[in-house]
């Protein structure tokens, strides 16, 4: 019963967050039975495109816990996970996602991520923002800095 404990909490959120003038989302992330963060939608708040729920939680967590890494963690998302948020999860190393509304609901009120997963298989060219090479071996070079650094944090 704990799971809908932080469910209802990231609900809760996202109807905050219609009513301050934000999108219909909210997440929450917890450690060991304890929240550690929360976020909701502040896309039209605050004008930017990524200030999706999960990722601002993910960010106040990483703070919270002053680190990039949030193994041990859960995250409770009112709605399944944009591909955007679907990825920062996986990079924040997240152990388990849980959703309320699904990926159908939200296309049903004007949020349809399908086209940019449609993108994804494509190839960069092909894309609807076709993605162009240019300037390679000099960007590489920052790679190469990267790999003979000694003192690097991996992740």
């Amino acid at each position: 019963m704990t799971e809908n404990k932080f469910m209802r909490m990231a609900i809760e959120l996202s109807k905050e967050s219609v009513e301050r003038g934000g999108g219909p989302f909210g997440a929450v992330i917890v450690r060991d039975g304890e929240v550690i963060a929360t976020g909701s939608n502040s896309v039209t708040i605050l004008n930017d495109p990524t200030a999706h729920a999960e990722v601002s939680a993910i960010r106040a967590a990483c703070q919270a816990v002053g680190g990039f890494n949030l193994k041990g963690c859960e995250i409770y998302s009112s709605c399944e996970p944009c591909p955007m948020c679907l990825s920062a999860i996986y990079w924040a190393g997240l152990d388990r996602i849980y959703y309320a509304n699904n990926r159908g609901d939200a296309a049903k009120i004007g949020f349809d991520d399908d086209f940019i997963y449609n993108q994804i298989p494509l190839s960069p060219s092909e894309r609807t923002i076709p993605s162009l090479p240019l300037m390679r071996a000099e960007g590489l070079e920052a790679f190469r800095l990267w790999e003979q650094k000694e003192d690097k944090i991996e992740y």
